[in-house]
C-alpha cells in the first residue's frame, strides 16, 4: 500500500512542474521564477537546500556513531552558510540582478574566470548530490519492501526530480519545496512525539546522549591535529558553499531584496532547527532497540 501513495506522490511531483510551466515564458521565470517568490515559499525552498534524504538518513547516522562533533560541517556550518548568505551576501546579489552565480563571475571579472568557475562549482557538486541520490535510492527500496532496489530506485528518483525541474524550471522548484517542506516538517514533529514516548519521552533521549558523550561539540584533547578537521570541515561548508549556484538562485528568485534576506536567515536558522530531529529519532529509535543497531 506504501508504495502506491510514494508512486502518487511522484506523480503529484511531476504534475506540480506541468502546473508550474504555466509560469514559465522566459529564461528569468526558469531559472530564477521571474524574481517573484514571496517570503514564505523563499524561506521553504532554502530551507530545502540543504534538508533532504541526507540529512535524515546520513547526519542521524553520523550522530549516532560520533556524536555532534561529527556533524559540524551539517548541520552546523550548512545553516551558518545560508544565514551569512542571507545577511551579507543577498542584498548586494539581489541588487545587481543576475540569472546565475556565473553571471557574477562575468561581471567582476572575465568569461574566463565565469568559465573556470563554473566547473569548479559543479565538480563540487558531485559529492553532495551523490549522497542525495544514494539516501534516496534506499528510501525508495525501504517503502517498497524491496521489492525496488536502490540502483532503481536511485534512477526513479532522478528520472523524477529531472522532470519536473525541466518542466517547470525555479518555479516548480520553489512551488514543491514550500509543500514538500510543509509535509516533512509537520510529519517530523508528530513522530518526534511518538517515538520520544517510547523511548521514555524526550529529556530521557538527551540524557542518555548526553552520558554517552554524544552531546559533546568540541575536540576534547587531541590538540591541533583534532581541531584543524574539525574547524576545516565548518568552514568548508559554511563559506564554501555560499557561492553556490543553488544557494543564489533560492536568495535571487525573492521578490523583492527584503524577502532574499529574511527568507535566507529564516531558512538558516529552521534548517539548524529541523536537522535536529531526524538525530533525535535516531538515538531514540536506539534506545528502543539497541541490538538492530549492534
Amino acid at each position: 500500500m506504501l508504495i502506491w501513495f510514494v508512486a502518487l506522490y511522484l506523480l503529484f511531483s511531476v504534475g506540480v512542474g506541468v502546473y508550474a510551466a504555466r509560469r514559465v515564458h522566459t529564461s528569468r521565470d526558469f531559472v530564477v521564477a521571474g524574481r517573484n517568490l514571496p517570503l514564505p515559499v523563499v524561506t521553504a525552498t532554502v530551507f530545502a537546500t540543504w534538508f533532504g534524504a541526507e540529512t535524515v538518513l546520513g547526519i542521524s547516522a553520523t550522530f549516532v556513531q560520533e556524536g555532534l562533533g561529527g556533524v559540524v560541517a551539517d548541520p552546523f556550518g550548512a545553516s551558518l552558510c545560508l544565514i551569512l548568505a542571507g545577511l551579507f551576501f543577498a542584498p548586494l546579489l539581489y541588487r545587481m540582478n543576475l540569472l546565475t552565480i556565473g553571471d557574477y563571475y562575468r561581471a567582476r571579472y572575465n568569461r574566463t574566470v565565469e568559465l573556470i568557475m563554473s566547473v569548479c562549482i559543479m565538480l563540487s557538486y558531485l559529492g553532495w548530490v551523490s549522497a542525495q541520490v544514494v539516501a534516496l535510492g534506499l528510501v525508495f527500496n525501504v517503502v517498497s519492501n524491496g521489492v525496488v532496489t536502490p540502483q532503481a530506485g536511485m534512477v526513479i528518483g532522478i528520472a523524477v526530480v529531472l522532470a519536473y525541474t525541466l518542466i517547470g524550471g525555479m518555479w516548480s522548484v520553489a512551488l514543491l519545496d514550500f509543500v514538500q517542506m510543509t509535509i516533512i516538517m509537520t510529519a517530523l514533529l508528530l513522530i518526534a512525539v511518538l517515538i520520544g514516548e517510547q523511548a521514555g519521552g524526550a529529556g530521557n533521549v538527551v540524557m542518555q546522549a548526553q552520558a554517552a558523550g554524544k552531546l559533546q561539540l568540541f575536540p576534547q584533547g587531541g590538540g591541533m591535529e583534532a581541531w584543524i578537521p574539525f574547524v576545516g570541515a565548518a568552514v568548508t561548508m559554511m563559506l564554501g558553499s555560499i557561492p553556490q549556484q543553488d544557494v543564489f538562485q533560492r536568495i535571487t528568485s525573492a521578490k523583492s531584496e527584503k524577502i532574499a534576506v529574511r527568507g535566507a536567515v529564516a531558512g538558516g536558522v529552521l534548517y539548524f532547527a529541523f536537522a535536529f530531529i531526524p538525530m533525535f529519532l535516531a538515538y531514540a529509535a536506539m534506545l528502543i532497540d539497541p541490538q538492530f543497531f549492534g
